[in-house]
């Protein structure tokens, strides 16, 4: 579906044939054709093989791409891919890296999709990824380990902090090869980013479903960041991002402090609560995370996991930052961090980090006060007026 998707938005199958028969594999052919599913036209891609080999470790199907003297984006794109299956492979069965074997996965056609989408990221010069979330379907799916539940076990690790769901349809709507190609390399989840788009592709599967359309929709545009005024006059642009919100009346406030923590070792860009009154007079704490789209889950998972709470609001936010940086200083305590803050090139804010400052208090028995002034001011000196 992904080759049919990138066909359809206007990549040459033929320069992607190019490529894959530089791998030393075949008895393989490749071809594509115009169809219609629930209505809607698409594009269908057809790998036919009679390669007899079905089972490829890792480690050949990587030998095999590096044998092919591919491009280097597209080897490594399409090496990522493997590897990301590799590794959830690996995790699911219990078994060192070295030795998954790839079974459906590890077939000829299988690797002229995986290496045939790489090339074709490389032949529309997309260089950034976005996705929605993601259908999983529902059911049970036959494999070369049995009958699974849906999503099977390597598709949902592969799948593990990206937004996925479930309509109901009882079918396998996102495969191994898929959820790979999704980890390898989608950067964010979420709604469309702001673009222009220049190109629209609908890949089709197989089957054609009662309940949906089974095409994969690709959008190919150019980022609003190269153009929007916004941002080419100096301003400082707008930023997606998520607030994730629960009301906690029942929690030891020490689990707070170490639920603070690790949110933001995990990457959250903000962690804070304030004191709310709640429901039958009780005194509470309402906790907030900022974070990034990409993260929603990760985080939702962490206040479940690490909290008392039993539910969790959310909510999209804007959120506009200046450009920071940092620096670091010499004074007679030491050498010191600071953040620096600036709008159009223009210093606002100097923040020496405290840590650096405690720690060179503390060994040179001054006032922590004293190690923040010196710093900020062995700065200036060393900047001039702040510019």
């Amino acid at each position: 579906m992904t080759l049919g998707a990138l066909v359809d938005a206007g990549c040459n199958l033929a320069e992607i044939e190019k490529h894959l028969r530089l791998l030393p594999v075949s008895g393989w052919k490749i071809s594509s054709e115009k169809v219609s599913r629930r209505g809607f036209r698409a594009t269908q891609v057809h790998v036919e093989s009679s390669d007899p080999q079905r089972h490829r470790s890792l480690s050949t199907i990587l030998q095999l791409i590096e044998q092919a003297q591919l491009p280097p984006s597209i080897a490594e794109r399409a090496s990522q891919i493997f590897q990301k299956l590799g590794e959830a492979e690996a995790l699911v069965h219990g078994s060192p890296i070295e030795k998954v074997h790839f079974h459906e996965v590890g077939a000829v056609d299988a690797i002229v999709d995986i290496v045939g989408a790489a090339a074709g990221f490389e032949q529309l010069g997309i260089d950034k990824f976005y996705c929605s979330a993601l259908n999983v379907g529902g059911g049970r799916v036959n494999s070369q380990h049995g009958n699974l539940p849906v999503p099977a076990p390597a598709t949902a690790e592969l799948l593990r902090g990206a937004p996925t769901y479930s309509s109901g349809i009882q079918r396998e709507l996102v495969t191994p090869t898929g959820a790979a190609i999704v980890a390898a390399v989608a950067s964010e989840f979420g709604p469309q980013p702001a673009m222009t788009v220049a190109a629209i592709g609908l890949g089709a599967g197989s089957a054609d479903l009662a309940e949906q359309p089974n095409v994969l929709r690709l959008f190919v545009g150019e980022s609003a960041a190269r153009w929007e005024p916004a941002i080419t006059s100096g301003t400082m642009p707008d930023e997606d991002l998520i607030v994730l919100e629960a009301n906690l009346d029942d929690m030891n406030p020490q689990v707070y402090g170490y639920f603070a923590e690790r949110a933001l070792e995990a990457g959250a860009l903000d962690v804070f609560s304030i004191p709310v009154q709640m429901k039958k007079n009780r005194p509470g704490q309402l906790v907030t995370i900022l974070c990034k789209p990409s993260d929603r889950e990760k985080f939702s998972e962490l206040l479940f996991r690490e909290t008392t709470t039993l539910g969790v609001r959310q909510s999209d936010v804007k959120r506009r930052a200046l450009q920071r940086e940092s620096a670091v200083v010499e004074t007679p305590f030491g050498s010191i961090r600071l953040k620096i803050a600036r709008l159009n090139g223009h210093i606002l804010n100097v923040a020496p980090e405290y840590e650096d400052c405690r720690k060179a208090a503390a060994e040179s028995s001054v006032p922590l006060k004293e190690v923040l002034a010196e710093a900020t001011f062995q700065f200036h000196k060393m900047n001039g007026a702040g510019k």
